[in-house]
């Protein structure tokens, strides 16, 4: 007889060999609780010595394939023959203490273990066999304990074809949940990183390119020489940011992807280097913009990944101060309160129109505020966007303890 192969996955295979080890241990556990009463039962001398030898052989073999499962249990599921021989070996209970013992119901894990191993086919295999021992050891007379046990070792049998289906079956219902799950995930991924890359078009490349196109439009209206000179200087430097950006944000993509790690960045010189830049870029609008630390020591050198997403709501928020609050003076500070790394931009302008919600912005267009509150929440920061404590215009406030660096 050939044992159908297992139709699942190895977590299948593994539940039914973990189930098979538990029906030896069943068995060891049947073998010590019925030895006692079958010894004290068999007539002295020759019998009780008989017995007791074959308690001792079958609870040791049966001890060793529980024992060394890893070992045996691969071949025994693979090779029936190998259960035949264990169940001629456990017969020596049934002929040496009789069908009427205690022990003769050990025989009933023979087909409750084909049934796990070997389907339907199996245990009606090794039920019959088991029969056919019982009928070779008490031929004579088919009494009623021998009915009985002829009875269980089918009921035994068809209890293991059924735990069997159950076993074959959840682990087909996990290895689908497995499945979907991964789905899921990969699908989350995918969404989380198309929003990244679009934060980060929206917040280097896109803002760039705005003031590139204003650079351009202001030198197309230019009669003066130098001052047209002087434009096209500007238009050049913004175009060589863009790309400079677009290079970066490619830069990263590929450090993501191939795990490569960057050193710390010193927020001080970022933003002051990002304060000049937005002041030559704006020069014609008059308005001031200053960089300063503050608080109770300088701002900490910052890992790369955070220091990225820090530094973009910055030049986020100074961007769009200048585009839509039209104010005179910018201020960023940065610098440590209290175990919190806090980087302020604050203006003078007009301030964020009334009723503004973040599911409003999104609707309408406008991912700037949406982006700094993702890019916070993404590094662990609390962002607070509102008037702060000017008498007018509005502060970007982002605080980030600093046991949250990594």
């Amino acid at each position: 007889m050939k044992p159908p192969a297992p139709s699942g996955s190895a977590i299948q295979t593994n539940a039914l060999q973990a189930m098979c080890r538990q029906v030896f241990g069943f068995r060891l556990a049947m073998i010590a609780l019925a030895a006692p009463a079958a010894l004290l039962g068999a007539a002295p001398g020759l019998p009780v010595r008989l017995v007791g030898a074959a308690v001792v052989v079958t609870f040791m073999g049966s001890y060793v394939l529980f024992r060394d499962w890893e070992r045996f249990g691969p071949l025994l599921l693979r090779h029936p023959a190998l259960l035949a021989a264990d169940t001629l070996l456990g017969s020596l209970l049934l002929v040496t203490a009789g069908p009427q013992s205690t022990l003769a119901y050990v025989s009933v894990c023979t087909p409750l273990l084909a049934g796990l191993a070997y389907s339907w086919r199996g245990a009606a295999f090794f039920a019959c066999l088991q029969g056919l021992v019982l009928l070779a050891v008490r031929g004579d007379a088919l009494r009623g304990d021998v009915l009985l046990l002829a009875g269980l070792c089918v009921i035994t049998g068809a209890l293991g074809v059924t735990l069997r289906n159950l076993l074959l079956r959840f682990g087909a219902a996990t290895q689908a949940l497995s499945e979907a799950r991964a789905g899921l995930a990969a699908a989350q991924a995918v969404e989380v990183e198309r929003a990244r890359l679009a934060r980060e078009m929206h917040d280097s490349v896109a803002t760039t390119l705005h003031g590139l196109a204003l650079a351009a439009d202001a030198l197309a209206a230019c009669d003066d020489p130098a001052e047209t000179r002087e434009r096209a200087e500007l238009v050049a430097r913004a175009a060589r940011r863009a790309a400079a950006e677009s290079r970066e944000l490619l830069s990263d993509l590929r450090s993501q992807s191939s795990g490569g790690v960057r050193t710390g960045v010193d927020l001080t010189s970022e933003l002051t280097n990002r304060v000049r830049d937005l002041t030559s870029r704006w020069q014609d609008s008059g308005i001031e913009a200053a960089y300063r630390s503050v608080g109770d020591g300088t701002p900490p050198v910052v890992p790369y990944p955070m220091a990225r997403q820090l530094l973009s709501i910055a030049a986020e928020a100074m961007e769009n101060a200048v585009r839509h609050a039209h104010p005179t003076r910018i201020d960023v500070t940065a610098g440590v309160h209290a175990g919190l790394l806090r980087i302020s931009v604050r203006d003078d302008g007009r301030g964020l129109p009334p009723g503004t919600t973040l599911d409003g912005l999104r609707g309408s267009g406008h991912f700037g505020l949406v982006g700094m509150v993702e890019r916070a929440a993404g590094v662990g920061a609390r962002l607070r966007i509102g008037r702060g404590d000017g008498a007018r215009g509005t502060e970007v406030r982002l605080e980030v303890p600093l046991g949250a660096r990594r």
